[in-house]
């Protein structure tokens, strides 16, 4: 019934199978609880930090729940579009703790047991918590093109140590020797399989993440070395990181090793198909002139610094995702490494602040930050009252705001919730998850949406929409119409408001419905005068 929990056992336990299946039945049953309960619990805001409380302290075995989850979200079909996106949040958050438990592990061990390929996939982990990434699967493919250079360094030189040394602890000393191998690798790397720098995206984030690397054959500077270094480290040549401002690179020593002279080292640039280059030619890569100490091995944690910068600058430029989860996960890593640092700490409370999100944990970090620095008391004591107003509106909130069709003041309404729509403007497709009768919007708003310019100006119905493109957007009446050929609209946020997908419109969920108790039905009759050639 479960095949995927077989790789928890071994042939050789002694299981007592009546009490696993009750385990895991058990643990499917208080998934769906908590799964179910989520809905009601956080429809009109973020899963807060604490809203996780119970799944922390579960009575089941946590791989038994995982998989409970991992079904829920496997589940065929349009339907229970909810109970998804709660899973997947949950699902989520637990893959990440466990991730973030892992790397605190991996920085606590000396640094000569800091693998390099281990830090990039669990930076890739975490960002990517519900992909199927491991280290064992990225090892295997970075061991299968180790195995591609042996044969190309076996037919050029069958007595090289490297082809008969499986594994890759041996250092060769000879210079000549490590040279045949770096060649090997290159027209294996650059020539045979095509791995390149990605010029043409460079600034795409798929780029930093190592198994992506391995499935697309091209990378960022940094990422491309981390693999290049790790194949030459298994083939017995040692090369080393270095933080080469904006190109990484790796250096080569020619002369006596641990050399402090920066003349003593060749430079590789993985991202140039293993170009290698002297020092006044990695000045001209970046076009000025840098002090020795650019030049100097760094650390893994400081190679998973720079990724990590990177991912983080990758998020700030994020324009369509709303949720800034790049950012958010990014600065989760950054922090997990630096908890200490007061910039990153106060981009992270200003981020929390501005999504309006878990203010509760965003007063914890103004403490740490006032604690580690007092002198950035003003950027904190603005957030804290800003925060503690939040905190005190949320108090004071009733209930959800039911919004009747035959209320006099919203007869001007065409639209309903579930439907699918075009903006007859812009083109795009996209469902509307709730409207106001007039725009609710602030004057601020209005002047810079130009709203004005539109022949009914503010004094319409204005609509919420998930748009296509993972967006949310706040339209016009006048600029939607009926969508002729409805489709699923792929955003993340879909499930938080709809349960299901019919073929032609959305079913609200339970919460969305008693918001809307009379959309539900218009719906229906309006799918079915538009589309009267029986799709549904």
């Amino acid at each position: 019934r479960w095949p995927s929990l077989l790789k928890y056992y071994s042939h050789t336990d002694s299981v007592c199978w009546l009490e696993e299946y009750k385990a895991r039945h058990n643990a499917g049953l208080e998934a769906q609880r908590i799964v179910a309960s989520f809905s009601k619990r956080f429809f009109s805001e973020h899963v807060p930090c604490d809203g996780f409380s119970d799944i922390e302290t579960l009575g089941c075995p946590s791989h038994f729940f995982e998989d409970e989850l991992m079904c829920i979200l496997n589940m065929e079909g349009r339907k229970g579009l909810t109970w998804k996106y709660y899973a997947k949040k949950i699902l989520y958050f637990l893959r990440q703790q466990n991730i973030l438990k892992n790397l605190k592990e991996y920085l606590q061990r000396p640094t000569d047991q800091q693998s390099f390929l281990e830090g990039a996939v669990l930076i890739d982990q975490y960002c990517n918590p519900l992909s199927d990434i491991c280290l064992k699967s990225v090892q295997a493919q970075v061991d299968d093109i180790t195995d591609k250079v042996r044969k190309v360094l076996r037919t050029k030189n069958p007595r090289h140590p490297s082809v008969a040394s499986k594994a890759g602890e041996v250092l060769i000393p000879e210079v000549e020797l490590q040279r045949q191998v770096l060649d090997a690798m290159n027209c294996v790397l650059y020539e045979q399989l095509k791995y390149k720098g990605n010029e043409l995206d460079y600034y795409n984030s798929l780029n930093s993440y190592i198994h992506q690397v391995l499935i697309r054959r091209t990378g960022i500077p940094i990422s491309l070395s981390v693999l290049y270094l790790t194949i030459a480290r298994q083939l017995g040549v040692k090369l080393e990181p270095v933080n080469f401002p904006s190109h990484f690179l790796l250096r080569w020593c020619q002369g006596k090793e641990g050399s402090t002279d920066i003349f003593d080292y060749t430079y590789i640039d993985a991202f140039g198909k293993g170009k290698q280059l002297t020092v006044k030619e990695c000045e001209y890569l970046i076009g000025h002139h840098v002090t020795e100490e650019f030049y100097g091995v760094v650390t893994s944690k400081e190679v998973l610094q720079r990724m990590v910068g990177n991912l983080l600058n990758l998020g700030k430029r994020e324009s369509t995702d709303q949720s800034y989860q790049l950012l958010r996960d990014s600065l989760d890593l950054y922090l997990a490494m630096y908890p200490d640092n007061v910039q990153h700490l106060m981009l992270q409370a200003r981020l929390y602040f501005h999504l309006g999100i878990w203010p509760e944990k965003v007063l914890d970090i103004l403490q740490h930050i006032h604690t580690l620095d007092p002198s950035q008391h003003r950027a904190v004591g603005y957030l804290l009252q800003h925060t503690l107003d939040h905190i005190e509106r949320r108090k004071e909130e009733v209930g959800p705001e039911v919004k009747h069709r035959s209320d006099e003041k919203h007869k001007e309404v065409c639209y309903s919730i579930g439907l699918i729509m075009k903006h007859k403007r812009y083109g795009y497709n996209c469902v509307i998850y709730g409207w106001d009768s007039p725009c609710m919007m602030g004057h601020e708003w209005i002047r810079n949406m130009n709203v004005h310019s539109l022949p009914h100006g503010p004094h319409q119905p204005f609509y919420n929409v998930l748009v296509e493109d993972g967006s949310c957007r706040y339209a016009a009446q006048e600029n939607l119409e009926y969508n002729s050929e409805p489709r699923e609209i792929p955003h993340p946020d879909i499930g938080r408001y709809f349960s299901e997908f019919s073929g032609t419109h959305y079913l609200a969920n339970t919460e969305l419905e008693i918001r809307y108790p009379e959309d539900l039905e218009l719906t229906r009759a309006t799918v079915q005068k538009i589309y009267s050639s029986g799709k549904e």
